[in-house]
């Protein structure tokens, strides 16, 4: 066997279909986002941050690093080991505590990342319900489908937002057949949103649980930014909300919040969560800080609101093909892996604007594009020079603009 050979095809393959990804080595400028600076070969430079998953800015709060600040002193550097042997620290403690309320749940439990509590989860959760089915959005995030077929059961995929199909599903089991239906609230890569309601309609009228990835929503949507489940008045209704810290709460890692039973048995089973070390105690009384605070301020969800709009506005009256949404999220479509990936070179090598490009086998092939994510540091004038460098390009290159 030949292995550098076949692991020099392999990379080959990727790069030939265009889906070769690159690093951009930046360093955010704290207090400054949505500014950073990019390092290269050819030498440093001040660029425009708009794909950051950062959507509030709350890796920029001063609450938030003040709190991590605190914590180091007080407690030092890392957690010291996993949850089980003494990884479990107050701040952790206190984190579980204010999630489990945000969500309207009796418990809640910690994760390294969204994609381990996913995956920790779900395949944990087919472990102890023997012959669980679980019914999975077509457009379920890449953690989910790991976690269910890890798990082992049977599962089948639904059609994506297509409560008939999902109807049509349930209804060839028992009713005592253990079923969970999983689903997100906000698809990242289109931004369309789920019909909670109607999907928990259907839990209750074929005795299945519900599973639902929060991800790109809590701290983003909601009064105490709960998620769409809080906006829609759904969250009592949802049995296992998974959300993360690394979006709209600004730092790292992942939870669910449940029944007490539903998190001790994942707690006690879940390898995902076993034998991994815990958060670093500054991580998590920065998620501490940042939670408590988006229970109470509006300030950040409104003008993160407010800025979408706009730059769908302005990407629109420019002739941009931007992928029509409810929520934040906001797509262009370029339908070229290769085309896609030189797109975003040039932003970045003409402009400052740093965006990544978006190929399978994150989004199908034939729909790649690149993801703008406006924020609340967002200014006109960024926006202005982003749209204007779009619309350049968009002419040069001679992309297909909107309908």
């Amino acid at each position: 066997m030949d292995y550098k050979r076949k692991f020099a095809e392999a990379l080959d393959a990727v790069k030939q279909e265009g889906r070769y990804r690159e690093f951009a080595d930046i360093r955010r400028k704290c207090g400054n986002f949505p500014n950073a600076r990019h390092y290269a070969e050819s030498g440093e430079r001040d660029i425009k941050v708009w794909c950051s998953n950062d959507y509030l800015g709350m890796g920029q709060s001063e609450l938030v690093i003040a709190a991590m600040h605190d914590a180091i002193d007080k407690a030092g550097a890392g957690s010291g080991g996993t949850r089980n042997i003494s990884g479990t620290t107050h701040y952790h403690v206190e984190l579980e505590a204010e999630l489990a309320d945000l969500h309207g749940k009796e418990a809640a439990l910690l994760f390294t990342s969204g994609y381990i509590a996913n995956d920790a989860s779900l395949s944990t959760l087919v472990r102890l319900l023997p012959e669980c089915v679980i019914l999975s959005d077509a457009m379920n995030h890449a953690s989910m489908i790991e976690g269910i077929r890890h798990g082992g059961g049977p599962k089948r995929i639904w059609k994506h937002n297509d409560l008939a199909d999902l109807e049509s599903q349930l209804a060839e089991y028992d009713r005592d057949t253990p079923k969970i239906i999983a689903f997100e609230s906000v698809y990242s890569m289109d931004g369309d949103m789920s019909p909670i309601h109607g999907i928990c309609d259907l839990a209750e009228k074929y005795n299945a649980l519900t599973y639902l990835d929060e991800v790109h929503a809590v701290g983003i949507y909601g009064k105490r930014g709960g998620g769409v489940a809080e906006r829609d008045g759904a969250m009592h209704r949802i049995d296992i909300i998974e959300g993360t810290l690394a979006k709209g709460f600004g730092l790292m890692g992942g939870y669910i919040a449940a029944t007490a039973d539903i998190c001790d048995a994942i707690r006690s089973y879940a390898m995902g969560f076993i034998f991994t070390t815990s958060l670093a105690p500054a991580i998590v009384a920065g998620a501490v800080a940042s939670v408590r605070h988006l229970k109470t301020s509006q300030s950040e969800r409104e003008a993160h609101q407010e800025r979408s709009i706009a730059l769908k506005r302005k990407l629109i009256e420019a002739g941009l093909p931007v992928m029509d949404n409810p929520s934040h999220v906001v797509p262009v479509m370029v339908g070229d892996p290769v085309i896609c990936k030189q797109l975003t070179d040039t932003l970045m090598d003409r402009f400052g604007i740093y965006v990544q490009p978006i190929n399978y086998p994150t989004v199908p092939r034939g729909t790649e594009r690149i993801r703008l994510t406006p924020g609340p540091l967002h200014s006109d004038d960024d926006m202005e020079h982003l749209v204007d460098a779009l619309n350049t390009l968009w002419g040069e290159m001679n992309l297909q603009r909107a309908a």
